[in-house]
């Protein structure tokens, strides 16, 4: 009897075993899976509808610290470019400068236009009513405004404080120049570029965990080094550009900053936001069927 009830037991534990190892085999698998694109769009529906909670005093300051933070991407590729050679591969490594401003705007969760302001579409898809669509054009204004803001601040500090040399102040100008439209549809399709690639990266960022940096830098660098135009980014080139008499007003606002704020728009809003949340979207009512 005795030897009867170890065997049941032995058997017993032998399936409670099992049950658990393959519960933890499961564990580990979904532990190595990547996450689904309808966790990715909750994620940043989420974030939207935070954005869009927060009083737009705290929009305007953040954006502003943005705008700031920002004009270290021509900074930081003037100076990697005042320290080496003038050869053909240069634009390859001072090309990751260009990168620093949005690690920081990035990392640092400030509001930048194209980034944070991307998110706010979601909920507006998913809505589709009046309110949100105020909501969201009332943050994209806030953040637009004092992000422009920040990147003007920047470029007059760096052009007229004196705390650049002749020589760095010469790099930077040849740097701005270079981001002095010269085609308002040239200037436009580089837009839709720039704004698909940074609405890619909000896209994957969620999922990205320990890789959140190396993605912003991937990303980033390709928009530099394709000459892709991103409005914030470009605005400090080309403000600096104004103020050292490279190039005008008119230029920088309806040359370059009209077609690189459409531009930007297009790219990211119709190709990402409203593509990834068509694909979610159609997924759910492909399952309900």
């Amino acid at each position: 009897m005795s030897c009867g009830l170890s065997v049941a037991e032995d058997r017993l534990m032998s399936g409670a075993d099992r049950t658990e190892r393959q519960e933890g085999e499961a564990r580990k698998v979904d532990d190595r899976s990547a996450i689904g694109a309808h966790i990715v769009l909750a994620a940043i529906q989420k974030e939207g509808e935070e954005e869009l909670k927060r009083p737009p005093s705290a929009l305007a300051w953040s954006g502003l610290a943005a705008g700031l933070s920002m004009g270290f991407s021509l900074l930081g590729e003037a100076l990697l470019r005042a320290h080496l050679a003038d050869a053909i591969w240069r634009p390859l490594l001072t090309k990751t400068g260009y990168c620093v401003g949005f690690l920081i705007v990035i990392l640092g969760r400030q509001q930048l236009f194209t980034e944070n302001t991307l998110t706010v579409v979601l909920p507006l898809l998913d809505r589709r009513n009046l309110a949100t669509l105020v909501g969201v054009a009332k943050l994209w204004t806030v953040v637009l405004a004092a992000n422009l803001a920040g990147t003007f601040v920047f470029a007059w500090f760096a052009s007229s404080s004196g705390v650049f040399d002749d020589h760095m102040l010469a790099v930077l100008g040849d740097v701005a120049r270079e981001a002095v439209p010269t085609s308002f549809g040239l200037t436009l399709l580089r837009a839709i570029f720039a704004g698909w690639l940074i609405a890619l990266m909000v896209w994957l960022l969620p999922a990205a965990e320990s890789a959140r940096v190396s993605i912003i830098v991937i990303l980033t660098y390709l928009i530099g080094l394709g000459n892709f135009t991103h409005i914030i980014a470009g605005s400090t080139k080309v403000m600096f550009a104004v103020l050292i008499g490279a190039t005008s007003w008119s230029t920088y606002f309806g040359g370059f900053m009209l077609p690189a704020l459409v531009g930007n728009i297009a790219g990211g809003v119709a190709m990402v936001a409203a593509l990834g949340h068509a694909q979610v979207k159609s997924g759910e009512d492909h399952a309900v069927k």
